[in-house]
């Protein structure tokens, strides 16, 4: 298994919010949750669909870690685990909306080729006052 050679040494808040919802995949979860509410791991996966398994347990380990993302099961057969954000992962969605917001105005690309959630974000109505 990986050992990092160095601890981490974060020194500012923006490297701790980077950490928290930074990367690929980390954020695109966030908002499946924000839109979705409540999933299973199966509907996280299909809501993804090009993410791994090795890397969407990885980041959902990473979230739940991070108070996030919480992870509800439930004690039937089969098992059943549920998904959802804490109100801290609610907190980080007005950021990665703005994130957002700035990406439209320098990043343009085909809508059809969209995520379902990138779609329905509100980003593109708050963004054309700002052109």
């Amino acid at each position: 298994m990986y050992q990092k050679k160095m601890d981490k040494d974060i020194r500012c808040p923006l490297e701790y919010g980077l950490e928290i919802f930074g990367g690929k995949w980390k954020p695109r979860i966030i908002c499946v949750l924000n839109e979705k509410k409540i999933l299973r791991y199966s509907g996280i996966r299909k809501e993804m669909m090009n993410i791994t398994d090795a890397v969407l347990a990885s980041a959902l380990k990473a979230l739940i870690k991070d108070e996030i993302v919480q992870r509800k099961s439930f004690d039937e057969i089969p098992p059943r685990v549920e998904y959802s954000l804490t109100q801290k992962g609610e907190s980080v969605v007005p950021i990665l909306q703005s994130i957002c917001g700035w990406s439209g105005i320098f990043y343009r690309k085909d809508s059809d080729l969209a995520l379902m959630q990138c779609q329905k974000c509100d980003y593109n109505a708050r963004i054309s006052g700002i052109r």
